[in-house]
């Protein structure tokens, strides 16, 4: 009989762990709240970094390492990151043979923007909606595996629990949202890759359905999560129902510039500051300093009115409608105003080079799980990490699980009720006000007393997250604090682990692992 696999999530991360199973004859269990046309993948705009070098810029994998590990200031795997951006190219090329409409040079070559933090062309792009691109291909890749009875679908069902025999896990517990039954599903192996926590804020760009329920329930029965303090705003979202609608770094990538107005006229701050990288330096200085004139009481301009337009036209026409519908400006003709929103948790469930998390044949992958991105992520690195992440998750789940006899399962331990909407909105108004562009200790200390008393699991994660933050006395990154504005490797040169016991919170920090050879 076939091994069997069960995958929470249904967006880049799961479905490239669920073709990569299904290819090894698995039988996957595909599990998603909702379906895969509405995860958080299909939102991102921007592009997929890898070093195709198509543009004769002497650009590597190597390089494209050293990028991503000098944005990550010194909080990332060195091991796992330069075997992701190895990988990279040929993911990138195989993509393109599923159908990825990439955008072409005049001769035919996948086309490359600049994004943040970057120095080379390396962010291959469909327009401004490749993350809608990729999935679409993905999810038409996983048909064929759903067509022959490899993948099983099971659209619709919230993860309520893991199975488990101690740290070893054992299967998954569903519930079905429709008729509100349950049903668990024992498995030889459990990919989580349930997305980030976007649903613990309101100021974000991410879909609210993230709502980080599935880590929370994990960090519960004793999961440890990894950074939570790290979290990326990014700097340029407006505000659209309630949330934050993105403003994609396609915009800078090709050639949009920030500027506030100073003595009656544009002062492009950026590009006199930074003069190296100007508008596309990384996401954690740029959103900080839109973030300081906004609390100047400035506004902040994105102004693209001096391109051409052709290049809204070719590449960044999803933008412009986007801009349009949800903020009410032209984009082409008027510089629209901008401020930061939270876009990417950089931290969660910890896992390691081969993506095992501390228990037992239970895996993670994608925005849920820690790896690739340390204190700041780079632009266009979420989804070569996302399906990366999720193929290299199901190789090491395949390797160790194929031995292993279908495990008996015990009646699950059911989770507490969920946070009711009264006090998911209380524990939104305080994660938002304490973990922001720029953080303070007595913010932090003020928030955490004020969820304390919240039910469930999602105010225990957040206790995490805030707990995280506090104990990190530095500013590195995404995480940067008033009280301690300095980078401190002494103490911090560390990944941060919040570990619950069922009775207390309690923070440990371990050494980045060094690079071999």
């Amino acid at each position: 009989m076939s091994q069997q696999m069960v995958i929470i999530g249904a967006g880049l991360a799961g479905l490239s762990a669920a073709c990569t199973a299904a290819r090894q004859g698995w039988q996957v269990w595909l599990c998603s709240s909702l379906p895969s046309e509405r995860a958080q993948s299909v939102m991102a705009e921007g592009g997929i970094n890898a070093a195709l070098d198509t543009q004769g810029q002497e650009d590597s994998p190597a390089r494209h390492g050293a990028d991503t590990l000098r944005a990550a200031c010194g909080l990332a795997d060195p091991n796992a990151v330069l075997a992701m951006t190895a990988a990279a190219s040929a993911l990138v090329e195989e993509l393109a043979d599923l159908g990825v409409p990439f955008n072409r040079t005049a001769d035919g070559q996948i086309d490359l923007r600049y994004f943040g933090g970057q120095k080379k062309k390396r962010t291959a792009f469909s327009q401004s909606d490749t993350g809608k691109q990729l999935m679409t291909a993905l999810i038409d890749a996983v048909r064929r595996y759903e067509a022959e009875g490899t993948v099983h679908r099971l659209n619709h069902h919230d993860f309520l629990t893991l199975l488990h025999d101690g740290p070893v896990c054992t299967g998954a517990s569903l519930r079905d949202t429709w008729n509100g039954e349950s049903c668990d599903l024992p498995a030889q192996a459990v990919i989580i890759a349930s997305g980030g926590l976007h649903g613990l804020f309101s100021c974000t760009t991410g879909s609210l359905a993230d709502t980080g329920a599935v880590t929370a329930e994990l960090f519960r029965l004793g999961l440890p999560v990894a950074n939570g303090e790290f979290i990326q705003y990014h700097p340029t979202t407006i505000a659209s129902n309630g949330k934050r609608m993105l403003v994609s770094e396609a915009a800078r990538g090709e050639g949009g510039r920030l500027w506030v107005k100073k003595q009656g006229r544009p002062w492009y701050f950026m590009e006199e500051k930074y003069p190296e990288l100007g508008n596309l330096m990384p996401r954690d200085v740029t959103a900080r300093e839109i973030w300081y004139h906004c609390q100047a009481g400035e506004t902040v301009w994105l102004d693209l009115t001096g391109l051409e337009e052709d290049i809204f036209f070719r590449k960044l026409s999803g933008l412009v409608a986007d801009c349009l519908l949800y903020g009410g400006v032209d984009i082409r003709c008027q510089p629209i105003a901008v401020a930061p929103g939270i876009h990417y948790f950089m931290g969660g469930l910890y896992v390691d080079e081969w993506h095992r998390t501390p228990w037992k044949h239970l895996y993670a992958a994608g925005e849920c799980a820690c790896q690739y991105h340390g204190a700041n992520r780079l632009g266009g690195n979420s989804l070569l990490g996302a399906i990366y992440g999720g193929r290299k998750a199901a190789c090491t789940a395949i390797e160790e699980g194929k031995e292993r006899p279908l495990p008996r399962t015990g009646q699950p331990e059911l989770p507490p009720a969920a946070l009711p909407p009264a006090g998911l909105a209380c524990l939104r108004q305080h994660l938002d006000r304490a973990l922001g562009v720029v953080r303070s200790g007595a913010v932090l200390a003020q928030a955490l007393d004020s969820i304390a008393a919240l039910p469930g699991a999602l105010p225990l994660l957040g206790q995490a997250l805030l707990q995280s933050a506090q104990g990190r006395q530095e500013s590195r990154g995404a995480h940067w604090r008033s009280d301690f504005p300095h980078r401190d490797d002494d103490r911090f040169l560390r990944t941060t682990l919040a570990l619950y016991d069922g009775r207390r919170i309690t923070l440990s920090y371990r050494p980045v692992p060094e690079k071999r050879g």
